[in-house]
């Protein structure tokens, strides 16, 4: 299986690129951003693309793809609706259009939020742009599928790169399996997250929204 992955220096991209490189099945990784991971592995062929506006020049890489694992995103603390629509929708759908064009029989499957509002016409402004691209793309003549995060463990290594989460995720820690076992629906890890989007590019599932209880389910 070749699988693209966005957001691979992320915390969760850096979860889901582990999980590819250790999964037998994925052949290829091709990793697209603005910066190296600086990460050595025959698996991975990186991409260096800076205008996340148009991957039209792409074309011929994107081409082949069994599936794509979009993890890029950011934080809407501070930003206005227009500045969070063109980091959180415009780009992904730049991406996600390309790609369907490309490959219409791959599977894209998508990182997003619990809360989002597929209604679009809610309150918060972070979960209608949400709402809003995952309607978008499950509309694409791809197999869409939406990854709803909540709480995420990072493990094996992963960091955030912002210091004071990275300072709450080590507290927290030891504490995660209580967590999972509290609330099954609202945590899970970035192994889990890796491990089941291979699992959903394989397989398929007959949901195109999961949970984080969905996801443990699907990791195995």
């Amino acid at each position: 299986m070749k699988v693209v992955v966005f957001g691979a220096t992320g915390m969760v991209g850096q979860g889901v690129l582990r999980e590819c490189l250790l999964d037998p099945g994925v052949d290829e990784v091709l990793v697209v951003g603005r910066t190296p991971t600086g990460l050595r592995d025959e698996k991975i062929r990186e991409v260096i693309h800076k205008d996340f506006s148009d991957f039209s020049s792409l074309k011929a890489e994107f081409s082949g793809q069994d599936a794509c694992f979009f993890c890029l995103g950011v934080s809407s603390i501070g930003m206005s609706e227009d500045d969070y629509r063109r980091v959180t929708y415009d780009i992904t759908l730049a991406a996600a259009t390309v790609l369907a064009e490309q490959n219409p029989g791959m599977t894209f499957v998508y990182v997003s939020g619990v809360g989002s509002d597929r209604s679009e016409k809610g309150r918060v402004m972070w979960a209608r742009v949400r709402g809003r691209t995952e309607n978008a793309l499950l509309r694409l003549p791809f197999a869409a599928y939406v990854f709803r995060l909540g709480y995420v463990q990072p493990g094996h290594g992963v960091r955030s790169k912002t210091r004071w989460y990275q300072v709450m995720y080590r507290a927290v820690a030891p504490a995660y399996p209580l967590l999972r076992r509290l609330w099954p629906g609202h945590v899970t890890t970035t192994a889990n997250v890796g491990r089941a989007m291979i699992a959903v590019a394989r397989r398929g599932t007959d949901a195109r929204i999961l949970g984080s209880r969905e996801i443990n389910a699907a990791a195995g």
